[in-house]
């Protein structure tokens, strides 16, 4: 399987606490909820579309609490995430955690490298990280993150977790699809291509000449 990450993130690369100011308040943060004011019908719907790539859930202990609480409770048959959220395999890393209430559910004990890396080896289409950015950023750090999706609010918080906090190694990725909503939300997919690549500046020529003041044939 491929592991994606998923993240909604802010101008200022916040994660945390995107859909309330109560969802996450760890660390004395009280600036949730930056989200919500940009939703509209494309974020819904595309966001539904990665939900249905995935065959699995992988999350670090913190969300999978936050996410065993909350998403059960939801009710409403029109929303599109509920059924695949609670339905669907989730796997979560910790070393603290041994039963679970949300189901079905498998604990990972051990490295995270390690269990994730095999996990990662099943046949499948994605395992899908939410949430979960100290997670997220390890596995991305280690080579394992094979795609990264990111839902960028036209918002700066200030203060907050991170998404990719001060990873443990460069990382290179390639722009595959950008869309934007009318909300102002930015819809990134990216592939992840390796070591991030490095160069020195050597002036505006090294790119070729613009079409602006490239010479052709004269015209009349």
């Amino acid at each position: 399987m491929k592991i994606a990450l998923t993240g909604f993130v802010t101008l200022d690369g916040v994660s945390q606490g995107p859909g309330s100011p109560t969802e996450d308040t760890s660390d004395d943060f009280t600036r949730g909820g930056w989200l919500v004011p940009y939703l509209d019908k494309l974020f819904v719907q595309r966001t539904a579309d990665w939900l249905g790539l995935a065959d699995g859930l992988l999350l670090g202990r913190r969300t999978y609490e936050a996410f065993a609480r909350d998403w059960p409770r939801i009710t409403d048959p029109n929303d599109p995430f509920t059924e695949r959220m609670n339905s669907l395999p989730k796997y979560v890393v910790t070393n603290t955690l041994t039963e679970s209430s949300w189901h079905p559910t498998t604990m990972l004990h051990g490295d995270p490298i390690q269990t994730v890396g095999r996990l990662r080896e099943q046949p499948g289409r994605e395992l899908q990280i939410h949430g979960s950015a100290r997670l997220g950023r390890d596995l991305l750090s280690a080579g394992l993150v094979d795609t990264l999706r990111l839902v960028v609010a036209p918002t700066v918080t200030g203060s907050g977790r991170r998404l990719l906090d001060r990873p443990s190694a460069p990382v290179g990725l390639r722009l595959v699809r950008h869309e934007a909503t009318e909300n102002g939300l930015l819809l990134l997919e990216y592939e992840r291509v390796g070591a991030a690549p490095v160069a020195e500046y050597e002036g505006v020529t090294a790119f070729g000449e613009s079409p602006r003041t490239r010479r052709g044939p004269a015209t009349a």
